[in-house]
């Protein structure tokens, strides 16, 4: 069997997540070429040494340059602060490197062209990590929108809530400051469901939106690691937005509302769409992942309502690969998807979806509802 050698840079929250991802795909699916764990990477050397062991990477670097430069990777996984990600990325299509990067895929929409026209020139495979795709339930909503079961789309209504940052005294870190993370709530949260619009709708015409930052200073950061952090005496000012929410038309003729933010109180992690047609509707609640809601119009009207399917059958995406049915997944099993689509790409050298066009399209409407926000008007995506 074909081996893909694997260098993941960074430790952090997605880099575990990625790492789980690479070392238990094989033991689900049958693979044309199988992953191998080969450099972990992280400026941190204690950090990287760290994930090694516990992950099962067979060697540490510090130094992702040196990584890309050392004829011995076959596929770059960046899971880094979202300054890296162009960087990292031309690097490796330089290198002849396929290449894979967390969301969103860079710090603008011209970073995200010049990483676009790198890969196209490379001739490398490319992915952007939008996860939910792979959630087998939004697979499954995808696949009754194709066979035509709720029409001509009307509304999409989507949220990203989360709560983590809401109490004053939580530190700086690094997704708080715009030179590291280029956006807030709207990069870090809107990108999942501006994705998630443009696979299940299509693509965006024009925007209009607003921002807020309830928060304008916070401590400095002593510790930080994943979603948490211990601050310090001082602080420094938050350079990014808290809330974004803004309204959009697409090409199609559909209508959306979209909201992200990290202060709703009580929120972990809550992303639900709602998408209304002629013929029927659907929902969606990360929170309930293994779910989705339908409703039919052709039913006959004294049985009309929505109807939760429990998206574990082996007829669903993916899940022929797990558990007997009513035997839920979770979370993580979405990066192993994911991961599977990934290195089947490269195995039978097909293109991957979402690939870094993909990435660049969402970038353009992230961007397109900050210069909204700015300017108070509708913008055009196509624009951006």
């Amino acid at each position: 069997m074909k081996e893909i050698r694997v260098g993941l840079v960074g430790c952090g929250f997605m880099g575990k997540s990625h790492s789980n991802a690479y070392l238990n795909v094989a033991k689900f699916f049958p693979l044309k070429a199988n992953p191998v764990m080969s450099v972990i990477c992280d400026l941190v050397k204690s950090r990287a040494k760290e994930c090694q062991v516990n992950w099962g990477w067979k060697k540490s670097e510090t130094n992702y340059k040196r990584m890309l430069r050392s004829g011995k990777i076959d596929l770059v996984d960046i899971s880094t602060p979202n300054i890296n990600h162009k960087e990292i990325a031309l690097m490796a299509a330089e290198n002849g490197i396929h290449v894979a990067s967390e969301k969103p895929l860079a710090m603008n929409s011209n970073e995200a062209r010049e990483m676009v026209a790198a890969v196209k020139k490379a001739k490398v495979k490319n992915m952007t990590f939008f996860n939910y795709r792979r959630v087998p339930a939004i697979a499954l909503a995808k696949q009754l929108i194709n066979e035509g079961k709720i029409g001509r789309i009307f509304h999409i209504r989507a949220v990203y809530l989360q709560d983590w940052i809401i109490d004053p005294k939580f530190p700086l870190v690094w997704r708080l400051k715009k030179e590291l993370a280029g956006s807030g709530a709207h990069g870090d949260l809107n990108a999942h469901i501006i994705d998630l619009a443009r696979y299940l709708v299509g693509d965006f015409k024009e925007v209009v939106g607003m921002d807020k930052v309830f928060i304008k200073k916070r401590p400095l950061v002593a510790e930080e690691g994943s979603l948490a952090a211990r601050g310090k005496k001082g602080k420094g000012d938050v350079t990014v937005d808290d809330a974004v929410l803004f309204l959009a038309r697409f090409k199609g003729g559909a209508i959306g509302s979209f909201e992200a933010t990290r202060f709703a109180n009580g929120r972990r992690n809550y992303n639900r769409i709602e998408i209304n047609g002629s013929k029927g509707s659907i929902v969606f609640n990360l929170e309930r992942m293994n779910e989705l809601e339908y409703y039919s119009s052709a039913e006959s009207q004294h049985v009309q309502g929505f109807r939760t399917i429990l998206c574990t059958e082996s007829v669903h995406p993916y899940l022929n690969a797990w558990w007997p049915p009513g035997h839920i997944i979770g979370w993580e099993h979405t990066f192993i998807h994911e991961i599977y689509d990934l290195l089947e790409g490269i195995a039978k050298n097909r293109k991957v979806y979402p690939d870094f066009e993909d990435g660049l399209k969402c970038q353009q409407v992230l961007d397109a509802v900050v210069k909204s926000a700015e300017e108070k008007s509708w913008i055009n995506v196509d624009e951006m």
